[in-house]
């Protein structure tokens, strides 16, 4: 298998800047994220122990919990370091997103819960998600999760400097073009809407598509105490931003409000 073709600075950032595996248990909107996805995936899938191929599974976050709920967890990587992470978690290697080691129908699920993020050309993206069908099993499912291309809107209000000319800037052009550079701050990332996400599963052959809010419309609330001020939210407040991402899901207006996007759709199985 060749090594991972991967932009130097999304590895630079993974490697050297973020801590992944930390990402979603030490900040609020990172913990609403986790629980989110956990929440939504265990809707769909199918019983343990399936076989679940982890695709950019970085340091195995969800492959941990995924293997303490009883499934059977390959995870594939292309930054070194999250490989060498999620080896204490599961089976892990270096991989792309792209060219899939795996056989043909060989997995009961796929997630690709980050790849996307980083691929800004739709043909990458598009080779992707079309991988992830072809490893699945019939009837199979595929779970992918984007980056709501309006999150960075919310967020940088949170952090009481948007209204600087210099992140005006910088936020008006991920608006308008979908794509963030990597040159300052968080590294080269796409940024979905969801009715494109959901065009791309499509496109690559999927079928019951569904695109549901992860953290909802009240993320960013939480995230802008945690940065305003000492102690951090509530757990009550914590709760109830947890509550309005659930009573949210029932209205595709909403999605937009959300940080991340999860898709989950399913490869033909050949009946009626």
């Amino acid at each position: 298998m060749p090594k991972p073709e991967l932009a130097p600075e999304v590895e630079h950032f993974y490697s050297q800047v973020i801590d992944e595996g930390a990402r979603l248990s030490t900040s609020a909107d990172g913990r609403l994220e986790l629980l989110r996805t956990q929440e939504i995936l265990r809707r769909f899938l199918p019983p343990p122990p399936a076989r679940v191929l982890d695709v950019g599974g970085g340091p195995g976050v969800h492959a941990r919990w995924l293997v303490d709920d009883g499934y059977q967890v390959e995870l594939i990587d292309p930054v070194p370091r999250h490989v060498e992470q999620a080896a204490k978690v599961c089976a892990a290697d270096l991989g792309d997103a792209r060219q899939l080691a795996a056989a043909d129908a060989s997995y009961d699920v796929v997630q690709v819960l980050g790849p996307l993020y980083h691929l800004p050309d739709p043909k990458d993206r598009q080779t992707a998600l079309s991988e992830a069908w072809r490893v699945v099993k019939p009837g199979g499912l595929v779970a992918a999760s984007a980056i709501n291309r309006y999150s960075s809107l919310f967020e940088h209000v949170t952090y009481a400097h948007l209204h600087k000319e210099r992140m005006q800037a910088s936020i008006s052009t991920i608006l308008r073009t979908a794509v963030h550079d990597g040159k300052r701050g968080f590294t080269l990332a796409y940024f979905h809407r969801a009715d494109e996400l959901a065009e791309e599963m499509r496109d690559a052959g999927l079928t019951n598509v569904k695109v549901l809010g992860v953290e909802g419309p009240a993320w960013s609330l939480l995230k802008a105490v945690e940065q305003q001020s000492d102690t951090g939210p509530s757990e009550e407040l914590f709760a109830s931003a947890l509550t309005a991402a659930r009573l949210a899901e029932p209205y595709p207006e909403l999605l937009a409000a959300s940080s991340h996007l999860l898709a989950v759709g399913r490869a033909p199985d050949g009946s009626l």
